[in-house]
């Protein structure tokens, strides 16, 4: 198994990697949302009550997303209407799903707008072309809340936004999370990001997961090369800037994953024989807390 995972609900769950390791692919998967000439091949992706939602129609998933799962996709707010003012897609949003009470839509956008620090007569009047990059993030946070998710899926929700305003995005994610007790999916190549928000992180290279565990076991003592060689690419404020080293190397062509051996070996300072032949899977290390998961051969000779 190259993916398998559990969300746990009321932790907020970070999945990183570089650009091209998978992430944005497995946050599409998890909405059944992968489009052609991409498939979902095998496995299962299953939602308490909705069981298995691989193979459902597209009316049976629209029950799925917006009333049950909320999602912001990367640079969602490039995605909106420019034709329409905020308050009028807030609408629109609702009336797709069945919502006809717009009154109360506007009502509960008006609080989470001014929860998230904006105007919000200004905002629900406004184009999009008349907000800022930070305040369209904000509102594609409305717009994934507005119909009260249990589940909150983000890819990339930072991107492109200054640091000042990327603060504020992510103090907003966190405060909504724990008020309404949510299962929170992170999608983010920032390990500062990680650091900021997640109580849990999934490391993923190539289309699989090398590493998972709580956020600050992984990571203080990163297990896998692949994580270690993140953590350490991290520029520190203090001390030798030597001490942040680039990782050498791409990302593999996901179209060409070796089908045998780890799929990290090409850029791995560790690599041995049996690396090139068969693949570690993800298991917990006897001597690390039980939450804690690596896939190396590495690790397997240290037990």
């Amino acid at each position: 198994d190259l993916v398998n995972l559990d969300f746990p609900s009321n932790e907020i769950t970070a999945v990183i990697g570089e650009s091209g390791s998978g992430k944005s692919t497995l946050g599409l998967a998890l909405l059944n949302g992968v489009t052609y000439p991409g498939r979902i091949a095998a496995g299962s992706v299953s939602y308490k009550p909705y069981g298995n939602i691989v193979g459902m129609k597209e009316k049976e998933l629209r029950k799925l997303r917006g009333p049950f799962v909320g999602t912001v996709f990367q640079a969602s707010q490039n995605a909106m209407n420019p034709l329409s003012r905020v308050a009028k897609q807030i609408i629109d949003l609702g009336k797709s799903h069945g919502y006809r009470n717009s009154r109360s839509l506007l009502a509960e956008a008006h609080t989470l707008a001014n929860k998230m620090a904006m105007n919000a007569d200004r905002v629900l009047t406004a184009y999009p072309h008349q907000l800022s990059g930070g305040m369209r993030q904000r509102v594609g946070l409305i717009l994934a809340l507005i119909l009260h998710p249990q589940i909150l899926l983000l890819d990339e929700p930072t991107t492109a936004l200054d640091l000042l305003t990327q603060s504020t995005v992510l103090e907003i994610v966190k405060a909504v999370h724990r008020e309404r007790r949510l299962t929170t999916i992170l999608i983010t190549h920032d390990m500062g990001v990680v650091g900021e928000v997640s109580d849990r992180v999934v490391v993923m290279y190539a289309g699989c997961v090398v590493e998972q565990g709580p956020t600050e076991e992984v990571m203080r003592r990163p297990r896998h090369p692949y994580t270690k060689a993140l953590t350490g690419a991290i520029p520190r404020l203090t001390g030798s800037r030597e001490k942040a080293r680039a990782l050498k190397g791409s990302p593999p062509d996901l179209t060409n994953i070796p089908r045998e051996g780890c799929v990290f070996r090409d850029r791995c300072e560790f690599r041995m024989d049996v690396c090139d032949t068969s693949r570690s899977m993800l298991k917990r290390q006897e001597r690390l807390d039980d939450s804690h998961w690596t896939a190396c051969h590495l690790e397997d000779i240290n037990d």
